[in-house]
């Protein structure tokens, strides 16, 4: 008796992962004539990679150099590497990688790791081990949070990750279900991507040009769990969307995005708030976080899972427990209307406001590009090794603009622009 034959249909749609690769050049990156690029990919996600490379060479890319991480080698260092091992990371890997953007390279990042890869190692030497890539990661991070070059992030759907989001279903329908979700939020199941990633641009334009005008003081949000000021740098700057970089170029660093951001100051934060997603953090899952600021500081931090994670995070350095974002997201985005949890903070931010713990960005300042370190610090902008988001709006919460005199505009209502 025959064997039945097994569906061959590729659960991935070609025609949309190809948009995807296409928008990752020409509006993630807009990657120059002659210009180079530096990518980092999970192995998983090697056809994407290849249409990247691909489209980065037809826009005349100099040359397309790709590094790969695998799951199964990483676990392996879990389960079999020395102590030792774990106050270690690729130093001179980072350093090349620093010098490359210093050389003009651009920088895209692929994501797609499963999502709880270390949720059952060792607390305490993923921390450990988190740390040291840290420090080994600044020179390279520097030049990426400096915004010096034009970067970009986006995601495939890896295998590992899908069965993470969708446990009851087979694989194959896994993947396939994540992969239109990925396509939905990076606008390429669309006819023309590039136009509609134009328009979504502009209208972010708008709403970061309105903040601006008002230059607040400082943002207050009201909800369950949560009564906190979120004082703004001085001179701050509202962003979102596509940017210029320093090197002059206009990128769109995360797809997708449906944020406006900018600094907070890093003293002038004040009282308690609740997280209303969980976080997904290097391997663990981090939910039901809540935080009480003093000074800017957060001096207590709780978690009903992955407690010991945060802790240790806050322990980094002296801005791990400080703010370098906060940004503003309806409650009605694309990806929060999905109703899809995706434990990934490329996607879970853009369904939710949200707070960023540790180093600022340089190009949230009224001309960014021209100051140095101090001033960016003297005006409250945020230094820390580590940048990790996590979410804390939804459709219960509020928030009001305050001016320098006191007075209040609203700005959100039950998660909606006001």
């Amino acid at each position: 008796m025959n064997a039945p034959l097994q569906s061959t249909r590729n659960p991935i749609d070609p025609v949309k992962l190809e948009k995807l690769a296409e928008v990752a050049i020409k509006v993630g990156l807009q990657l120059q004539k002659g210009q180079d690029l530096v990518m980092t990919a999970p192995i998983a996600a090697l056809p994407l990679v290849r249409l990247i490379t691909k489209h980065a060479y037809m826009a005349g890319a100099g040359l397309v150099t790709t590094f790969y991480a695998d799951e199964e080698a990483t676990l392996a260092r879990y389960a079999h590497a020395p102590d030792e091992s774990f106050d270690r990371a690729s130093d001179w890997l980072y350093e090349g990688m620093a010098k490359a953007y210093a050389g003009g390279a651009a920088r895209l990042a692929i994501a797609g790791d499963n999502p709880m890869l270390l949720s059952a190692q060792d607390p305490a030497k993923v921390a450990r081990a988190n740390k040291a890539n840290s420090i080994a990661y600044k020179p390279a991070l520097e030049k990426i949070s400096n915004f010096d070059i034009n970067w970009n992030i986006v995601s495939y759907p890896n295998p590992s990750w899908a069965k993470q989001m969708f446990p009851d279903d087979p694989e194959a329908v896994a993947v396939e279900k994540l992969a239109n979700a990925i396509f939905a939020a990076s606008r390429v199941d669309v006819g023309d991507p590039i136009a509609a990633w134009k328009e979504h641009n502009a209208n972010l334009h708008r709403r970061s040009a309105w903040l601006d005008e008002e230059r607040f003081a400082a943002l207050h949000f009201t909800g369950p769990g949560t009564d906190l000021t979120v004082g703004l740098a001085d001179g701050h700057e509202w962003h979102g969307g596509a940017s210029v970089a320093k090197n002059g170029i206009t990128c769109n660093p995360n797809i997708p995005t449906e944020e406006v951001f900018t600094t907070p100051h890093a003293l002038r934060v004040e009282g308690h708030v609740s997280s209303t997603k969980p976080l997904s953090h290097q391997g663990t899952l981090i939910d039901n976080i809540q935080v009480r600021f003093e000074a800017g500081r957060i001096v207590e931090a709780r978690a009903s899972r992955g407690e010991e994670v945060l802790n240790k995070v806050l322990d980094t350095d002296e801005g791990a427990r400080r703010l370098g974002e906060v940004a503003l997201v309806p409650h009605s985005s694309p990806i929060s209307a999905s109703g899809v949890l995706f434990y990934n903070t490329l996607f879970d931010e853009n369904a939710s406001c949200h707070i960023a713990l540790g180093q600022c960005y340089s190009k949230c300042f009224l001309d960014g590009a021209s100051l140095s370190q101090e001033q960016i610090r003297a005006r409250g902008g945020n230094s820390s090794l580590i940048h990790i988001d996590w979410m804390i709006g939804s459709g219960e919460v509020d928030i009001d603009g305050v001016r320098a005199d006191g007075a209040r505009v609203p700005v959100m209502r039950k998660g909606e622009w006001a």
